[in-house]
């Protein structure tokens, strides 16, 4: 019978740096507070997050009969402590490399692959960031790590320089420990946030914040945020650069796929602002910056770089 510590095993062997395992249950106080951001319009222009709220809360509606929820983490820092990779434009650690569903998703998918042959007869369902799944709830549930003042979870060995990925089953497997808050009375990201988008601890108001504002934000930014933003073009990492948890115990990642290689964050400002929809797609064609889309790069651009020159 396959047992918790063989599924952990194999996931390390797959390239994953945690893997935590949960009992499949209801997570009601998590819905709740979902529901209460949902009703402050936290979530901005985001609908999707609204859909297959039952399901976010019982992921048994997913997939009957789960009675486990494995949680994989895999470190993405792409240079030790913080940094922005020494551009006068910054782009968040998270896209530097490959977009992270094209390599945790097929780890995952080979993962379920593995524990149907060894118990025939097994279901599975798997999640990277694209399902009715709440991955940091069950991340918390599954001893990964605690979630942060800054809504982020933040694991012990690396900081909050994870990606994280789910994978429901049938098979009933031994629950770790949940994670322990080890925030304390520190309060730096709500401190550092440029827009002030934490509006109280564990509580992003999306609306205000940086990376959504340039990834999934549609059309103009308001001009109050604007002059806020810096010189950031994809993302923001002030929050977790302030964290005392990445600056302290975070290393960079030996997976090749997160680190940078066609010199993204230190291109030429001028030759991006020259970069048509065409050769936008093709540069950041395995890129997570394509999801900002042209119109909102190029809009990012012109902003980080009159940022950029007014604080010069």
């Amino acid at each position: 019978m396959l047992n918790s510590r063989d599924v952990k095993q194999r996931a390390r062997e797959l390239g994953f740096t945690h893997t935590g395992i949960a009992r499949a249950e209801l997570l009601e106080e998590e819905g709740r507070l979902l529901d209460e951001w949902f009703r402050r319009d936290y979530d901005a222009t985001m609908g999707w997050m609204r859909k297959r709220r039952e399901e976010r809360r019982d992921i048994r509606q997913i997939l009957p009969g789960a009675r486990s929820v494995i949680v994989v983490a895999v470190n993405y820092a792409a240079e030790a402590g913080t940094g922005t990779g020494g551009g006068p434009l910054k782009i968040s650690q998270y896209a530097r490399g490959v977009d992270y569903h094209d390599v945790v998703t097929p780890r995952l998918e080979e993962l379920l692959k593995w524990m149907r042959a060894q118990v025939p007869g097994t279901e599975g369902r798997f999640y990277v960031d694209t399902g009715p799944v709440m991955e940091k709830a069950w991340a918390v549930r599954a001893g990964i790590g605690w979630l942060g003042k800054h809504t982020n979870v933040i694991t012990q060995d690396y900081g909050s320089w994870v990606f994280l990925g789910v994978l429901l089953t049938t098979l009933d497997l031994a629950p770790d420990a949940p994670a322990f808050d080890r925030c304390g009375s520190c309060t730096r990201c709500i401190e550092a946030c440029p827009t002030q988008a934490i509006v109280a601890p564990y509580i992003l108001d999306a609306r205000r914040c940086i990376s959504y504002l340039t990834i999934e934000h549609r059309g103009d930014i308001p001009a109050e945020l604007t002059e806020r933003s810096g010189e950031w073009i994809f993302g923001c990492d002030v929050c977790q650069d302030v964290c005392p948890w990445n600056i302290k115990f975070s290393e960079p990642t030996d997976d090749p796929a997160f680190h940078e290689t066609d010199g993204t964050v230190t291109a030429d400002p001028s030759a991006l602002l020259r970069l048509t929809p065409e050769e936008f797609v093709a540069k950041f064609r395995k890129s997570p910056v394509r999801r900002a889309r042209w119109e909102g790069f190029m809009r990012n651009v012109r902003i980080a770089l009159r940022n950029l020159a007014t604080r010069r």
